[in-house]
């Protein structure tokens, strides 16, 4: 269930950036749940994510699960802010809310994914999410 409402999430977040037109989904939030296996994952379908997390992000073990989840934490809050402010932001880029509670252990596998998911629209959106130097 979470991996195919992630699955919808992606596509139509995916795709409202490309086309440049406003998203048509009535979904507006991005929320996490966990699978029958007790794992939380994320699924980007964009073939330059799984470049980009292959060839340019530092390896999983490069930072900590503590590291990846404090960053991450200041990313969604800056995210949501984004998308609360859609006349000063892109709204097709920051076109849903992320549901992310750093009090839940989500794992250390989806908490790198998350955040080279952020590092990857920094990268391919040439956008700053955080106001430090670039560092995919």
């Amino acid at each position: 269930m979470r991996i195919l409402f992630l699955c919808l999430f992606t596509l139509g977040f995916l795709n409202s950036c490309a086309n440049k037109n406003p998203p048509s989904s009535e979904i507006n939030e991005m929320v996490f749940e966990e699978n029958e296996e007790g794992e939380y994952d994320i699924i980007v379908l964009d073939s330059q994510y799984d470049y980009f997390l292959h060839a340019i992000a530092k390896p999983k073990n490069f930072h900590s699960e503590s590291y990846y989840k404090a960053r991450n934490s200041i990313f969604v809050t800056q995210w949501n802010a984004r998308h609360s402010q859609p006349l000063h932001y892109d709204p097709n880029l920051y076109s849903i809310n992320i549901d992310y509670n750093p009090q839940i252990n989500y794992g250390y596998d989806f908490e790198y994914k998350l955040f080279n998911f952020f590092m990857f629209i920094e990268w391919k959106y040439d956008v700053n999410l955080d106001g430090r130097m670039n560092r995919y």
